[in-house]
């Protein structure tokens, strides 16, 4: 047994299907025939059927006996190369085989399919950006901290200094004061020895 392409009416490839290992060539297979039910209660029926009428078959395809060529999006058999090349088998034997399979796809319609699709990340590289997005704002925290860290020490040192300042010039009021009492002192000292 060997698989086969089955083709529509069109010559568009179906399915494969299995056969014979000695199949070969362009078969036909045909459509299903809608059976006819007759229901003799069915008031619509004007007449009951005395003997069915022979239809001749309707053509749903073609079972075909050559591999599809390789690379094709949709395979389409050509029948009417198939056709001419039986005609012209008939009239000279050494006839050269035509190429029977084409592409069934307009070039649009194959850039559509093959144009690239939006890739949706997987739940391990959505949790590896977490992971960065969270390292990145650690790393601006971690920034923020030691300009934070050195402003601080700016105003410790600003505040050391001006308590030093503050102390100098404490210094020097205590020794204004000194000097004011003093001259005081002196200034009320030579009024009573006056």
């Amino acid at each position: 047994m060997k698989a086969v392409p089955k083709v529509n009416t069109d010559g568009l490839y179906m399915e494969d299907e299995l056969v014979d290992d000695a199949f070969s060539g362009v078969v036909p297979f045909y459509a299903e025939p809608e059976p006819i039910v007759y229901d003799p209660e069915a008031p619509e029926q004007l007449e009951e059927p005395e003997e069915e009428e022979e239809t001749e078959p309707e053509i749903a395809g073609y079972v075909v006996g050559f591999p599809v060529t390789s690379g094709l999006f949709l395979p389409r058999f050509d029948l009417a190369a198939w056709e001419a090349y039986q005609d012209a088998v008939e009239i000279d034997p050494e006839e050269k085989f035509p190429d029977l399979w084409a592409e069934g796809l307009s070039q649009e319609e194959i850039d559509e399919l093959t144009k690239p699709q939006p890739v949706e990340p997987s739940e391990m590289d959505k949790i590896g950006e977490q992971l960065v997005q969270r390292e990145l704002e650690a790393l601006e925290l971690k920034q923020q901290n030691e300009i934070l860290g050195e402003q601080i020490v700016m105003r410790e040192l600003e505040s050391a200094d001006l308590k030093a300042q503050n102390e100098a010039l404490g210094a020097q009021i205590v020794g204004i004061e000194l000097r004011l009492l003093t001259i005081e002192t002196e200034s009320k000292g030579d009024g009573a020895n006056v």
